[in-house]
């Protein structure tokens, strides 16, 4: 019978595994940043005061083969490509970066609407519309930065990145990848 108290046992084996991995211990911040079930939105509120949101790209398209396999759907079908840069409210350096994947199918309209025409964390969408939901981390590992983490942070360092998928009635309402910096939220 599996010990139901072990629920966290693989996320914190998997940061042990990453911090070997990099030669480093990572800070509470970003250890709490990267296991998180709760909203980012919400620590980085509390951490820096009301924390703004800058859409980098959004776009709706049909859904490939492997973001369907992520989302559980059916290929083809239309899904929102978004994004986002988490900054400070006072300025605008970049927090958090989240590219999301959102079947547009399970949406309301009034979330469709918040999502896709303006400038608010999914975090708050959710809470504004009184979702219940989940998040289920899928992932949570360093990488090298791409051409756009280059180009927002203005480095070469490498990342600390999550996978997740937002639940809803047991249906994946959203999948989202945050990366950051290895040496924000030190």
């Amino acid at each position: 019978m599996k010990n139901k108290n072990q629920s966290n046992q693989k996320l914190i084996e998997k940061i042990n595994t990453l911090e070997k991995e990099y030669g480093s211990s990572f800070s509470n911040t970003q250890k709490i940043l990267l296991t998180t079930d709760g909203s980012i939105t919400t620590i980085l509120d509390v951490l820096y005061g009301k924390i703004n949101l800058s859409t980098i790209k959004q776009q709706i398209k049909k859904s490939t083969k492997e973001n369907a396999k992520l989302l559980n759907i059916c290929e083809n079908e239309q899904i929102n490509h978004r994004e986002i840069i988490m900054h400070e409210k006072n300025n605008n350096q970049p927090l958090i970066y989240a590219y999301s994947l959102i079947p547009i199918k399970n949406l309301t309209p009034e979330v469709k609407y918040d999502l896709t025409k303006a400038d608010i964390p999914i975090g708050r969408i959710l809470k504004n519309y009184n979702f219940e939901s989940r998040r289920e981390i899928k992932n949570i590992y360093i990488q090298k930065p791409n051409p756009t983490l280059k180009k927002i942070y203005n480095t070469n360092e490498k990342f600390l990145s999550r996978e997740y998928n937002i639940i809803q009635n047991n249906k994946i309402l959203m999948w989202i990848k945050e990366s950051f910096p290895t040496s924000y939220f030190q």
